[in-house]
């Protein structure tokens, strides 16, 4: 059943993907006439495959908290590429992510087309340059999210969050919104930490593929009640490290959760 359960789920979900990007090509002469149409187009594409793949997968989305309006800055800790689908099925947002994730077969020019800003840490100035390309994507209404731990983990703890990508909302004293996200799985599924959760050296096509076949999983989504604004970017970090700490579930101790 769970091998049967993955290829029904894959041919849907490329079926499902393919018509989102049919519609996304449709309607793309329509962004010609401004960025923030352009911008517009692209979150709105994003936000309905998001929600259509999350009930392709059987996700049991629990969401706590408002989601913030459109044209804000958003950071979450960060633990699976599922992660993008549970946040865009709520925002109308773009994500940042490592530039090697552009050079992804198939993959890495789906999510360019969707306003992903993309950041090669190696390179001096492409934290300056996506931090530019961040600025118009608020200007144009389109909310941010960025995931400041760096890599994504089993969900233990939140981990450090790095200050670099925060230097320009600390320097023009932007507000920063912040979610907290969590899995669990049901009795008789691996745990979520293992099955949901995509870390360390784990690889991507078997991990999709295994969760592809999975019965279904839940994911917790807490936003903050208000943003955090702070003029040091060190201090920003850190307190926004705090309070999605302070919301955050353990993945490693959820595993019953969802019986």
């Amino acid at each position: 059943m769970p091998l049967l359960r993955a290829w029904l789920r894959a041919a849907l979900l490329i079926l499902w993907t393919a018509a989102i990007f049919a519609a996304w090509a449709a309607g793309w002469p329509f962004g010609w006439l401004s960025e923030p149409r352009r911008v517009t187009w692209r979150s709105r594409m994003l936000r309905t495959w998001a929600r259509g793949t999350a009930r392709l997968l059987g996700v049991d989305l629990v969401a706590r908290g408002a989601p913030p309006e459109g044209g804000e800055l958003v950071v979450a800790n960060h633990l699976s590429y599922v992660d993008v689908v549970v946040l865009a099925s709520q925002l109308r947002c773009a994500f940042v992510a490592k530039a090697e994730v552009r050079g992804w077969p198939v993959i890495g020019w789906m999510v360019a087309a969707m306003n992903t800003v993309f950041v090669d840490r190696d390179r001096g100035r492409s934290i300056p340059l996506a931090l530019e390309r961040v600025d118009r994507l608020l200007a144009a209404g389109c909310s941010v999210v960025i995931f400041p731990e760096g890599t994504s983990s089993r969900g233990a703890e939140v981990c450090h969050f790095h200050p670099s990508l925060l230097a320009r909302a600390a320097a023009v004293g932007r507000p920063v919104h912040y979610a907290a996200l969590g899995y669990g799985t049901a009795r008789g599924e691996p745990p979520a930490y293992l099955s949901v959760c995509w870390w360390g050296d784990m690889t991507l096509p078997p991990h999709l593929w295994h969760l592809l076949g999975m019965n279904g999983f839940r994911a917790s989504v807490v936003f903050g009640d208000e943003p955090i604004r702070s003029l040091d970017r060190k201090r920003l970090a850190d307190s926004l490290q705090a309070a999605v700490a302070g919301r955050f579930t353990p993945v490693v101790n959820m595993e019953e959760a969802c019986a």
